[in-house]
């Protein structure tokens, strides 16, 4: 199979917002980095990680001395004032969300503005630290700002976008087959997408998702279990169910370094 249409899977590591109960993610720095390799090992490509405050250039460091994993850093709903550490840990992505954070979780409620000229900032910040950007689409609105920023040049392609489904709040989106071929109709040229869906219907949007040349985002944050009522082991273990699944359907999965070359990072 040409490397170019092998399935990227994402592994988001944080703890479960909605689902509280499952307390199956790491907790400790330690926990983190065998987390993330564990899942490296499984077939994750990419490992979507809240760095911990006050370790996020060791954690950075730990993972690399281990493995070739992309490391995308994550908590973008933090204003881009408060990510300085982030940017100094430099990890090869950024997680950034193109529009306002409204989230609506089991103990917790999200409303955070991001404007454009945050996002401008962001554009400037990421080349300056030659960090990729990971755009975060919540709706079609998330894709007119994008486009704003593509106009503006301040970004170059190839456009990575997490597109999410079914995060409760002002920003849901439903997990249903119409949503996801609308999106997918207004994403720019050269962009490459993976899908994050919450709850039980993510099977359903993952599988289109590798159907239809887009990418797979899996792991504790966005659903914790692997079949409904059944918590899942670790990470390692939700990755594998995606690999299975992936290349039952007849697609085989990247690597690290052909996930590199897809997306347009540099080799570590």
């Amino acid at each position: 199979m040409n490397p170019e249409n092998k399935l990227i899977i994402t592994v988001t590591t944080a703890n479960s917002w909605i689902y509280p109960e499952a307390k199956n993610w790491p907790t400790t720095v330690d926990e983190l980095i065998d987390d993330v390799v564990k899942s490296y090992e499984a077939g994750a490509a990419i490992a979507h990680v809240h760095l911990i405050q006050g370790y996020e250039k060791e954690i950075v460091d730990l993972i690399r001395e281990q493995c070739d994993i992309i490391i995308q850093a994550g908590m973008s709903s933090d204003p881009i004032e408060e990510r300085q550490a982030l940017f100094d840990a430099r990890p090869d992505m950024a997680s950034i969300i193109l529009n306002h954070h409204d989230e609506s979780f089991t103990n917790v409620q999200v409303y955070r503005l991001h404007t454009r000229d945050e996002l401008e900032q962001y554009c400037k910040k990421c080349d300056q630290y030659n960090i990729k950007p990971e755009w975060e689409v919540w709706n079609t609105g998330s894709l007119w700002n994008l486009r704003y920023l593509i106009e503006k040049k301040l970004v170059k392609p190839p456009y990575f976008l997490s597109t999410f489904f079914n995060w409760p709040g002002g920003a849901w989106s439903p997990p249903d087959p119409d949503e996801f071929f609308l999106r997918r109709k207004y994403y720019p040229p050269e962009s490459i997408y993976t899908v994050s869906c919450m709850g039980p219907e993510q099977t359903k949007i993952a599988i289109l998702a590798i159907l239809h040349e887009g990418h797979v985002r899996v792991g504790t944050e966005d659903y914790p279990y692997i079949k409904e009522g059944v918590v899942a082991k670790n990470n390692a273990e939700i990755v594998a169910r995606m690999v299975r699944i992936s290349r039952e359907l007849g697609r085989e999965i990247a690597t690290p370094s052909e996930a590199r070359k897809i997306i347009g990072i540099p080799s570590i």
